[in-house]
């Protein structure tokens, strides 16, 4: 006698309780509890909404992981779910086998599925995803309310029929449903809309907020009054922030934002691109700030030299394991400033970033005592800056005994250049011979990559790689491609990538 694939038996169970809704229905309260994701996954994809419904109503787990078996939001699958949901939470005395609490519309779940699904699911089961033990009592429980977890990217200017249809389902089920967001990104979309998907959202849950879109001062005030609710953030990434000009108002603005970093105590990772309000005022961030950070990034702006200089005593930097300073000009700045820095995170620092901030030799050979101790560091960049090849032979030296340094992005030596800054290929390529030759003395085996600068007096606006700025930039060309009348102003008709237009930008 043969015997059947288990999986195989599977799919024939399921597609025969599927061909009779009442008798799908009528299986359910007797169900094997590892028959109810296999067979959901065959109701799902054979769109058989009403049993859809009956199982959500009897799900044996507390998490239904939706979002696992979705590519992208289906209305029709969705809506049975919420259907099913509306019916449960009438009920006054949930079913027997139900222990529905989460269900999670993330991008998640796979491996829920991927378990249940197969064969080896019946000897799996019970040690991998273990269903909650029954209670014996069958007395009316007062139930928490719902959660609905999801990840929101706000990148259109208006909601999409999804999130519109899910959003007004949540507004009028405030009581008894609770919409969870984990990660939250932001682009695009008004800030209006934003302050109504907010404003149903359950702010305590969020621990990733990510905003790549242009915000004036006066919209980021508006979202800290928000951001302040986030007690559980962990991770703030904020770009670009437009100021034009520092007035009063503006001053109010920057008190306001600064003031909710007082409510962020569980912060560890601070990104800010384009902080042109920053330039001066460094210190008043870093005194709200309530624990020390993991991860600072503070690029491409402006900064004085006493926002430095009060960054390197700040108590909230002593455990940073990253540190991104790039596209910030130290060129007139006292070299001891970033020794004092380096030597206030070298017993943690594991990642930093020096690119394009117009470092000196002087500066440099400041920091290579500092640098020298920095045992965890794992990456250091100091691309696009202009050092000599003297300078640079001490700093392979100086970091030959750091353990765990693995990835190393230097300049090309400066005098790999015309005094017009014109590349030398040729003696760039004799320069690069001879810090190999360091490195073979010093008999430690490295890879360093040595990248020439793209143009040290004009360049292009993008120096290097920025993914988030060129997200920004075609979440605002999908705008201006969905209007039926473009603005009258707007005469925009190539986006030009390549490595060319300096001319136009120094005109």
């Amino acid at each position: 006698m043969s015997v059947q694939n288990p999986s195989r038996l599977l799919d024939l169970a399921g597609k025969h309780l599927l061909r009779d809704d009442a008798l799908a229905f009528s299986a359910l309260e007797d169900l094997p509890t590892e028959l109810f994701p296999h067979l959901f996954m065959e109701a799902f994809h054979g769109r058989h909404s009403e049993t859809l419904k009956a199982m959500v109503q009897a799900w044996p787990f507390v998490r239904l992981p939706l979002g696992g078996l979705i590519d992208m939001p289906h209305m029709g699958p969705l809506q049975a779910v919420l259907e099913a949901l509306d019916g449960l939470l009438a009920q006054k005395v949930r079913s027997r086998r139900c222990k529905l609490r989460v269900l999670d519309l993330r991008d998640t779940g796979q491996n829920f599925w991927s378990i249940w699904s197969g064969a080896s699911s019946y000897e799996r089961s019970s040690s991998r995803m273990v269903p909650v033990a029954e209670q014996s009592s069958t007395a009316k429980r007062h139930l928490a309310p719902l959660k609905i977890f999801m990840d929101l990217c706000l990148k259109k200017r208006t909601l999409d029929n999804f999130l519109t249809y899910l959003l007004r389902w949540v507004e009028q089920r405030k009581a008894s449903v609770h919409l969870c967001c984990k990660k939250l990104k932001i682009s695009a979309m008004p800030m209006d809309n934003v302050v109504k998907i907010l404003s149903m959202v359950q702010l305590d849950c969020i621990q990733e907020v990510q905003v790549n879109w242009i915000w004036h001062l006066s919209t980021l005030a508006t979202f800290a009054s928000f951001l302040g609710k986030m007690s559980n953030l962990q991770r703030l990434c904020l770009s670009p922030i437009h100021l034009s000009a520092f007035t009063k108002q503006e001053q109010d603005h920057l008190v306001q934002i600064t003031s909710q970093f007082l409510r962020l105590g569980h912060l560890q990772d601070l990104h800010l691109d384009y902080p042109s309000f920053l330039e001066g005022f460094l210190d008043q961030m870093l005194r709200c700030l309530k624990s020390p950070l993991s991860n600072l990034s503070i690029t491409n702006c402006w900064l004085t030299e006493s926002d430095l200089t009060y960054l390197s005593q700040s108590p909230n930097i002593s455990q940073l394991k990253g540190l991104d300073l790039s596209g910030v000009t130290m060129t007139d700045f006292n070299p001891e400033i970033l020794h004092v820095l380096l030597e206030k995170v070298e017993a943690t620092l594991q990642e930093l970033d020096l690119d394009l901030c117009g470092i000196t030799d002087s500066q440099l050979e400041a920091i290579l005592p500092a640098l020298s101790r920095c045992s965890q560091l794992r990456y250091f960049s100091l691309c696009e800056n202009f050092l000599s090849m003297a300078v640079m032979e001490k700093l392979l030296r100086h970091t030959a005994g750091l353990p765990c340094l693995t990835q190393e992005r230097y300049p090309a030596p400066q005098e790999s250049y015309r005094s017009q800054g014109v590349l030398l290929e040729g003696r760039l390529a004799q320069l690069r011979a001879q810090l190999l030759e360091v490195l073979r003395d010093l008999g430690h085996p490295r890879i360093i990559w040595i990248s020439p600068s793209p143009c040290l007096h004009c360049g292009g606006l993008m120096k290097k790689p920025h993914q988030e700025t060129l997200e920004a930039v075609l979440d605002g060309l999908d705008v201006l491609l969905a209007q039926k009348v473009q603005p009258r102003k707007c005469k925009l008709r190539v986006l030009d990538l390549r490595n060319t237009g300096q001319d136009f930008w120094n005109i």
